[in-house]
């Protein structure tokens, strides 16, 4: 009897910071070999997006050729989760087998998960039964080395293809700024409870109109050691299993047990 031929895995490529940054094109280039990729991402960067998505305005979805070589590229004015949902609709004959959003230029570990448009793809994805997972690298800069994700992004996405996934199957990634051989390897963790302590600063623009500009600083409460700041710290990719339902359970059967107005 001859041997039906397995269907190539099709994988949806997005992110939060354009269809030209350089995270992107190392992300497509570490999976290129593990399936039919398909890239859908803005045309421009949308960091800090969160879950927005386009109301009111027209999206714009058009074709980007030799961007990726032969691999289908599609670039449109909307946001990461617009992304998702023009692949599913519009792009793609059939839902894919995996999504994966980045690679971020920046961290998306702790409370930057609420806000990351990175994370916000996959999880669309992910409440679209798409497996997903949103890859960042703590490092800003357009010239940032990609060699040690580029690395760990294949030995993750490969392992997982091979692996029966829940349809809302959901990670969170991060990979800390250090050359391939210091990295200690993979540590699946907790998210921790640490965020920005923010001001803004004020100042005037040459007309004399005061304008505000975001700062901050970076300050983490939780100091143990299985949370994805602690791993990062130490040299380990942090991996963080997310999920989109935002309910809090224990205090659910509190307040069904104990509220007195129920």
């Amino acid at each position: 009897m001859k041997e039906e031929k397995k269907e190539r895995p099709i994988i949806l490529v997005t992110n939060d910071d354009g269809i030209t940054s350089p995270g992107i094109r190392s992300l497509v280039n570490a999976v290129k070999d593990l399936g039919d990729v398909v890239v859908v991402a803005p045309d421009k960067p949308q960091s800090g997006m969160g879950h927005a998505i386009t109301i009111g305005v027209p999206l714009r979805l058009s074709k980007v050729e030799n961007i990726f070589g032969s691999i289908e590229a599609w670039q449109t004015n909307g946001t990461p989760v617009d992304c998702v949902k023009l692949a599913v609709d519009k792009i793609l004959h059939r839902k894919p087998d995996i999504c994966l959003s980045g690679i971020n230029h920046g961290a998306n570990h702790s409370i930057n998960v609420i806000y990351s448009g990175t994370m916000s793809a996959a999880m669309e994805a992910a409440i679209e039964s798409i497996p997903s997972i949103g890859f960042s690298l703590l490092d800003h800069s357009i010239e940032a080395d990609f060699t040690a994700s580029e690395f760990y992004v294949n030995k993750i996405v490969k392992s997982l293809l091979k692996t029966k996934m829940d349809r809302h199957f959901l990670l969170n990634v991060n990979i800390p700024m250090v050359p391939l051989d210091l990295i200690n390897g993979i540590k699946v963790c907790k998210q921790a409870y640490a965020k920005y302590d923010e001001d803004f600063d004020e100042r005037m623009d040459p007309t004399g109109k005061k304008y505000y500009w975001l700062t901050g600083v970076f300050k983490n409460f939780d100091k143990g050691e299985d949370t994805d700041v602690w791993a990062l710290e130490h040299n380990y990719i942090s991996v963080v299993p997310v999920q989109f339902d935002l309910t809090n359970y224990t205090l659910k059967k509190e307040l069904e047990n104990n509220w007195d107005i129920l």
